[in-house]
């Protein structure tokens, strides 16, 4: 991608011109974004002659990687719902363009605004001066929830999105069982996990959209507060209390376990922020049978990335160490379903 960049920086310049109605533009400065296994994101700098937004811009082009996971949305579609969040009030960058023309960069992106602050999940947890008071991060991150799920079908402009067929859990449990048939591993575990699901799924009272990949790492503070909601790429239609159930999962508190919300905070102050800014009020036992999906999903996943290695199609050794991820989440996984811990929850 990085000689790709360099290479189509004439194309992109004049992408840019068109796009801002600028006189003239120039990317000052590309550097390459650290994660991401599935998308790719640089930071630019760059400067526009007149137009809709002139002077110097702080701007981050999001693209496709290599190769990516079944259900990942492409950059069109993740663009229409990143704008949909942010008119609906969500913190996020703002959207700025979208080029489907693969002939600028060799595969479609789009431009929002740079968001400060940082996103690194193991960070967040460890260093107390970012986030400000957790206790209000908690809660602010329970209303930014929230502000996602006042967005609810049907929707011209989400139309691409997917829907479960019937109820959302028995859905998603066909669906990741389908994905671990496709990928031929026998994962006992996981199949434990999958029919548990089966057996225990609530009842789910209505549709929204969830973002289904909400949770610390992809977000991003300062040391006020936060500063953005990031990463779209897995959003759908949805049983709003599996947003939250991802959230608190323990595969997503980097090691800090007390802290059930997402390593930072209490479940009661996520709850609470959510309640309050939604009006919708928490089911806590279907938060945590989500809490279950997300182990399953989460470990699907990691086996899938994985397999990209293994199959030689993308070698990467950030892929093949995901894919060893897996045990971590079957035995959370098997801790969560014994019958007595669940009759005592």
């Amino acid at each position: 991608m990085e000689n790709r960049l360099a290479e189509g920086k004439p194309a992109l310049e004049e992408y840019l011109r068109e796009a801002a109605g600028a006189e003239q533009a120039e990317v000052l400065q590309a550097k390459p974004l650290s994660g991401g296994a599935i998308q790719e994101n640089w930071l630019l700098d760059i400067w526009l002659e007149g137009g809709s937004r002139p002077g110097r811009q702080a701007l981050v082009l999001r693209t496709d990687s290599a190769s990516g996971v079944a259900v990942s949305l492409g950059r069109a579609q993740e663009y229409k719902v990143l704008r949909a969040a942010f008119q609906a009030g969500v913190s996020v960058p703002e959207p700025l363009w979208l080029c489907e023309d693969a002939a600028v960069l060799g595969r479609p992106f789009y431009l929002m605004q740079r968001a400060s602050g940082v996103a690194l999940g193991n960070r967040i947890v460890k260093d107390a001066t970012l986030g400000g008071d957790r206790r209000k991060l908690a809660e602010r991150l329970g209303a930014e929830m929230a502000r996602i799920h006042s967005i609810e079908p049907p929707r011209e402009d989400l139309d691409f999105l997917e829907m479960p067929e019937g109820n959302p859990a028995l859905y998603t449990v066909q669906r990741n069982r389908a994905y671990l048939d496709q990928l031929g591993m026998p994962r006992p575990a996981l199949e434990w996990g999958l029919r548990w699901c089966e057996r225990h799924a609530p009842d789910s009272r209505e549709i929204v959209l969830v973002h289904q990949d909400f949770r610390t790492g992809n977000y991003m503070v300062d040391e006020e507060g936060l500063t953005a909601v990031l990463d779209w790429e897995f959003a759908a239609w949805g049983d709003p209390m599996s947003d939250l159930g991802w959230f608190c999962a323990r595969c997503w508190r980097f090691g800090r376990d007390e802290l059930e919300a997402g390593g930072i905070g209490a479940r009661e102050d996520l709850y609470r922020g959510y309640t309050e800014a939604s009006g919708r009020e928490v089911d806590d036992k279907a938060v945590r049978y989500w809490e279950v999906i997300a182990h399953i999903r989460w470990a699907v996943i990691a086996l899938q990335q994985g397999a990209r290695h293994v199959s030689g199609a993308e070698p990467s050794l950030e892929l093949a160490l995901t894919g060893r991820r897996t045990p971590e989440m079957e035995f959370d996984i098997l801790e969560m379903t014994p019958p007595s811990a669940w009759e005592e929850r």
